[in-house]
């Protein structure tokens, strides 16, 4: 079966921005326009198509990232399917605490879409979806939303992503009217006045920019023309020479400078008003890459290590990148890929890289957030669900079993938040079991784990929000009920200084004994993502290699459960550097023992300490409740590193804070208290920090 569209027209695009932008509304916009949906669902009516999960629906918010496929002409082309481009869409969550879905979605995107509140402009979660953009390298295109709302300002917006997220930004569009008197876009491309009319925007009609916007219009143009006619010796020439420049030269200099990430093009309008959005699905198609413009995908081979490059067409080996896992009513497990590069038919057996596995994919579904279309083949640049894989997870790559590749996996941040969840019921345990098991494979920031002490059962999330949505689906979608306890902090230990001890474990008991006997150093591993380094000094044979990982696994079960408060110890590098063996007694048994007796001593020397998560705070506020919201702060231990005017029509006070997340709990319900319920903030994780000593004593005692 030939490729339906050529991929030099696929466009792979997220839509990103700080929650309550207007993202879900945006992309509502585009299905509606290019026929995807036949009516314009509203988020804040519970009806948005992207939003399906009934979580979703009931909050406003976007909770795990849904894709979809649409199709579309830009404008001035003839309707016809050989104009048509296809853009693959993946909407995004903006709150924090589900981060992982907007990572791992960055990862596979060649584009992206930023949203801005056209009142707020740039707000926390803006500036950390923008540093995961640029983490990945994805070309990006700015829409100023809601510019029709009460103190909405295109120029205090186009200042503040200037001045905290790039200079690089360039308006190819200004608003005509702001707030209540918004009529339409000038294109400063065309310098034509849009105006978006009929029941829905979908007449777009061109007018002559009014005489009174003229001369701002023009200047706009000078700047937008000087930011990027660099990209281009021939269209500098001409711009020097004061010639003419034509739509087309401009459109070509301003993808250039966009995939170079010298430029970031922005537009404005009002997606719930239907104003703007089509010129930005043109942008899609003029500006952002296409699968062959970006460089090849980089790998390694799963045995030699070697490295390894798939160009992204249909002729090379095949490779795909498993970014999101989820469990869909109908079908089963739907394991969500993004194709790099061969072709696949479904019914094929592939080759689960990571893990060795050969895997089936019975079925492949194009996605429509929760509807489904069944392909017989896909193809490099295709963004997919696959039914039938059992042994494929979030990261894993997916490739020809003659040729495997791993390509670079995804990482995501530890879980900070845990919660006891135990079942009514044995039934409701049973089902429990399976359910999380689902949830923690669908979501990397999501653990389980048992407390051994106890027999219950824990559950780590990013948040409270994010363990308030698992709790939420365990009920809904899997009829667990279940009893839940109180969030409580994942707190961690670490050393603060170098120390040695020996481990020895003997036993004679009749018959053969057990022998192991080591020395180890441990000393705190500093600036490193590792939990824990494992270095053998071992030489001339002193302890057999065959028990050395055996020293490194009782180590590790030690660091599992903790030492000074039970809670996992991080950050350690351990040496094994000497130790003896016995050539009947000893067992790869007895020096994992010995390995954890020598950490225990060890650690107890090392200076041990309690660590607890600091999160960086950003509450926003009306400037009359400054002094008692920052004095709310300090009282929870909390470190006041800024407090900032914002720019615009309405001004209000941005208080910039460190705060352990021990003393966040509820804090929701005390800001609406302190600030008449005109205050909000967001949270995200910052670092771990040593607790004060009489709150590590708390710890310790099991009191916190």
């Amino acid at each position: 079966m030939p490729r339906e569209y050529p991929i030099d027209r696929y466009r792979n695009i997220g839509i990103i921005a700080h929650i309550d932008a207007g993202k879900t509304t945006v992309t509502e916009r585009f299905l509606f326009y290019t026929g995807i949906s036949h009516k314009i669902g509203e988020t804040h009516e519970g009806e948005a198509v992207m939003d399906w999960m009934s979580q979703e629906k009931e909050r406003g918010i976007t909770i795990t990232s849904a894709a979809t496929t649409c199709f579309w002409v830009p404008s001035g082309l003839e309707k016809k399917k050989e104009n048509e481009y296809r853009i693959n869409i993946i909407d995004t969550p903006g709150h924090i605490d589900f981060t992982a879905e907007v990572q791992r979605s960055m990862r596979v995107l060649d584009g992206a879409i930023v949203v801005f509140d056209g009142v707020a402009g740039v707000e926390p979660q803006s500036e950390t979806v923008w540093r995961q953009a640029d983490k990945y390298n994805v070309p990006r295109i700015c829409f100023i939303n809601k510019i029709d709302r009460t103190g909405a300002s295109f120029e205090d917006s186009f200042q503040s992503i200037k001045e905290k997220l790039t200079s690089d930004v360039v308006a190819v569009q200004l608003p005509v009217g702001e707030e209540e008197s918004f009529q339409g876009v000038i294109d400063l491309i065309s310098m034509k006045f849009l105006k978006f009319e009929g029941k829905f925007g979908e007449v777009i009609e061109e007018n002559e920019i009014p005489e009174e916007m003229k001369e701002k219009a023009e200047n706009w143009r000078g700047e937008m023309l000087e930011k990027i006619v660099t990209e281009d010796e021939k269209l500098f020439e001409k711009y020097m020479e004061g010639q003419e420049i034509e739509k087309e030269e401009i459109r070509n200099a301003l993808r250039k400078a966009t995939l170079n990430y010298k430029a970031v093009p922005l537009f404005c309008g009002t997606a719930l008003k239907n104003k703007g959005v089509q010129p930005v699905l043109d942008a899609i198609c003029h500006y952002f890459p296409a699968p062959t413009d970006l460089p090849p995908v980089e790998g390694v081979h799963p045995k030699t290590g070697e490295e390894m490059v798939r160009n992204l067409n249909d002729d090379e080996p095949f490779s795909a990148l498993a970014f999101k896992l989820a469990n869909d009513p109908y079908v089963g497990s739907l394991t969500f890929m993004r194709v790099y590069s061969g072709k696949l038919s479904g019914g094929s057996y592939i080759l689960n890289a990571n893990n060795g596995k050969k895997e089936r994919i019975s079925r492949i579904l194009r996605m429509h957030a929760d509807k489904r279309e069944e392909l017989g083949e896909i193809y490099a640049g295709d963004i997919v669900a696959a039914v039938g894989l059992k042994e494929t997870y979030t990261g894993h790559t997916l490739s020809d079993e003659n040729d495997p590749i791993i390509l670079e996996e995804i990482s995501f941040p530890e879980p900070v938040v845990s919660i006891r969840v135990e079942p009514k019921t044995r039934e409701d345990q049973e089902k429990m079991g399976i359910a999380l098991r689902k949830l923690s494979e669908e979501d990397p920031t999501f653990r389980v784990y048992g407390d051994e002490e106890t027999g219950e059962t824990v559950i780590s999330g990013m948040g409270e929000l994010h363990l308030d949505i698992i709790i939420d689906r365990l009920k809904r979608e899997f009829k667990v009920d279940a009893q839940v306890g109180q969030p409580q902090v994942a707190y961690k230990e670490a050393i603060r200084k170098e120390a040695e001890a020996e481990g020895k474990y003997v036993k004679q008991s009749g018959g053969r004994g057990q022998y192991g006997h080591v020395n180890l150093r441990i000393e705190p591993l500093k600036d490193s993502d590792k939990r824990l380094e494992f270095v053998d000094e071992i030489k001339g044979g002193v302890i057999p290699q065959e028990f050395i990982p055996a020293v490194e696994k009782g180590i590790e079960e030690v660091m599992d459960e903790g030492i000074l408060a039970g809670c996992p110890i991080v950050n350690v590098k351990a040496t094994l550097y000497d130790g003896s063996f016995h050539e009947v007694d000893s067992s790869k048994m007895a020096f994992k023992i010995a390995g954890s007796i020598g950490f225990k001593e060890a650690y107890k020397k090392a200076d041990p300490v309690v660590l607890e998560p600091y999160m960086k705070v950003e509450v926003i506020i009306p400037a009359e409740f400054l002094g008692d919201v920052m004095g709310d702060i300090s009282s929870r231990r909390g470190e006041v590193e800024s407090s900032e005017e914002t720019k615009g029509k309405i001004t209000q006070k941005v208080i910039k804070a460190k705060v352990p997340l021990a003393e966040m709990f509820g804090y929701v319900t005390t800001l609406r208290s302190l600030t008449k319920g005109r205050g909000n903030y967001s949270m995200e994780f910052d670092s771990y920090r040593e607790v004060p000593y009489n709150i590590a004593q708390e710890i310790m005692r099991g009191e916190r």
